[in-house]
């Protein structure tokens, strides 16, 4: 079950110049949040990804390497939108747009029933006449696993008001 996003303390950001003062630091670390079985199959329903690896745990458990189903990476990408969120309440904003992913790389499969969270740093800041794009390194990290599950950087368009 996830958490409720209201729910959670958060970095507050009121304006362009609070996001601007954060530049080169780590924004924050979201709670873990387990990827489960039932997730795993809805994301296969919504993809038409019915790979085998993800979605049959008993042919997993003989035949992959990891002896277990493991997470669409796409699922795992999925759910940036939800750990960003996570970690920041953006305020004052008219509209909000994914503007884009640079850099994406898997590095560890999710495994199901893993634990996932993320840890946040702005990299890059630009005012594009009145417009903030953000630039954020999000770093998806698996509890109890040296290497992170992936790394990206994500863009987002800010309309503030």
């Amino acid at each position: 079950m996830l958490a409720n996003l209201y729910d959670m303390e958060k970095t507050i950001i009121n304006n362009y110049e609070e996001f601007e003062s954060l530049l080169g630091k780590e924004i924050g670390v979201s709670e873990y949040l387990q990827i489960t079985q039932g997730q795993i199959d809805k994301f296969a329903e919504a993809t038409l990804d019915f790979q085998w690896i993800h979605t049959d745990p008993e042919r997993a458990a003989t035949e992959s390497p990891f002896r277990t189903t493991i997470a669409h990476g796409y699922l795992t990408v999925s759910m940036l939108t939800y750990l960003w969120y996570s970690i920041v309440d953006v305020r004052n904003v008219k509209m909000i747009v994914n503007y884009g992913i640079e850099k994406l790389r898997f590095q560890e499969p999710v495994l199901v029933n893993d634990k996932i969270r993320s840890r946040v740093y702005l990299n890059d800041i630009r005012n594009l006449r009145g417009i903030a794009k953000v630039q954020v390194r999000i770093i998806v990290e698996i509890e109890g696993k040296s290497k992170p599950a992936y790394e990206a950087l994500v863009n987002f368009l800010y309309h503030f008001e």
